[in-house]
């Protein structure tokens, strides 16, 4: 089982627009890199720009999931997680949230 490491660095996020409808956030992910816990309160679909396997942290299990550049996935709000780059590459997607 993989877990959040504090020994990891922050991923870095940059936020690319904010308005009344959308926040649309570019993350990238350098090796040992992770978001820290959180919980979106918001609809969110990610865009990832490269290809490339994070690993997704629950409060209850982790496990490693992978990105295919372009390939947009979307995920309801609610879930605390963590996301953690453990791979040798950087990892780079786009979240846009629905306000």
């Amino acid at each position: 089982m993989f877990s959040s490491d504090s020994a990891l660095s922050r991923a870095q996020s940059t936020v690319q627009l904010d308005n009344d409808q959308f926040r649309v956030t570019e993350w990238r992910f350098a090796r040992n890199t992770e978001t820290g816990w959180h919980v979106h309160s918001l609809d969110y679909v990610v865009v990832p720009m490269t290809t490339g396997e994070l690993i997704l942290n629950t409060r209850d299990d982790s496990y490693p999931f992978k990105l295919t550049a372009g390939a947009a996935y979307t995920r309801a709000p609610g879930l605390e997680h963590n996301i953690a780059n453990h791979g040798g590459t950087e990892i780079v997607f786009l979240e846009v949230e629905r306000k």
